[in-house]
Formats: structure tokens, C-alpha cells, sequence
């Protein structure tokens, strides 16, 4: 199962790989929204897992266009993000994100957000 990861800064990018590449899954980059949809398209992963805040496409209009792609629509997106702010969460499932992380992550709470999504819609994990 490939993970698609879309996060501009590298160190957290080397995380966030080392995290999901333990628990099974091969994983595809990009460091913007724009190359996080050509690469959605490309690579049809099982999962997006995109930041907020990123230059070219940040991840809500990036989200906006995956769930309006037939091709990409149904793949679940998990938002990473800084801005913990009361009724973030909300907000961003509203947009339509699977789920949403807050930056600086609990590496738990990352493992488990993204084996309960893979879970959910793969039935595995």
C-alpha cells in the first residue's frame, strides 16, 4: 500500500516517512499541494497525509481540488497542520479531510491516526 506524504519542510518530510514506511507502507513525496495532486494522480495512493501551510497550493485548496477530481475524490486526506486552535479539528473535517494532526506530533498519535484510517478504508492494519 503506498502513502503519499505532502510536506514542504524536510526534516518533518523525513519523519513523517520514517513513521509510515514502519508500518508497511511504501511512500511517495511532494513538497507542495500542486505536486501532492499530480502525484495523487500519478501514484493513487491509499492515503494523503498533507500539510496546511506549504508555498505554490497550500493544503486546503489542494483538498479542494483532489475531492473535486473523480480519479482522486475518494481518497482520504489527513491534515497536518501548526495552527492547534480550538474547532480546527472541526473545521478541517468539515473541508473534508479524513482526520487532522497537530504539529509538533505525538509520533503515537501519528502511528495510530494513520493505521486507523488505512484500517477503515482497506479493511487492514
Amino acid at each position: 500500500m503506498k502513502v503519499l506524504i505532502v510536506e514542504d519542510n524536510e526534516k518533518n518530510l523525513k519523519l513523517f516517512k520514517l513513521l509510515v514506511t514502519s508500518t508497511g507502507c511504501e511512500v511517495v513525496t511532494a513538497a507542495n499541494g500542486e505536486e501532492g495532486i499530480k502525484a495523487a494522480r500519478e501514484e493513487k495512493p491509499v492515503l494523503i497525509v498533507m500539510d496546511i501551510q506549504m508555498p505554490v497550493m497550500d493544503g486546503i485548496s489542494a483538498m479542494g481540488l483532489l475531492k473535486s477530481d473523480e480519479a482522486t475524490r475518494d481518497i482520504p486526506v489527513v491534515a497536518l497542520t501548526s495552527y492547534a486552535m480550538k474547532g480546527d479539528r472541526e473545521r478541517f473535517l468539515r473541508e473534508g479531510f479524513a482526520d487532522y494532526i497537530a504539529k509538533p506530533i505525538d509520533t503515537d498519535v501519528f502511528l495510530d491516526t494513520i493505521k486507523t484510517i488505512i484500517g477503515k478504508h482497506h479493511g487492514k492494519q
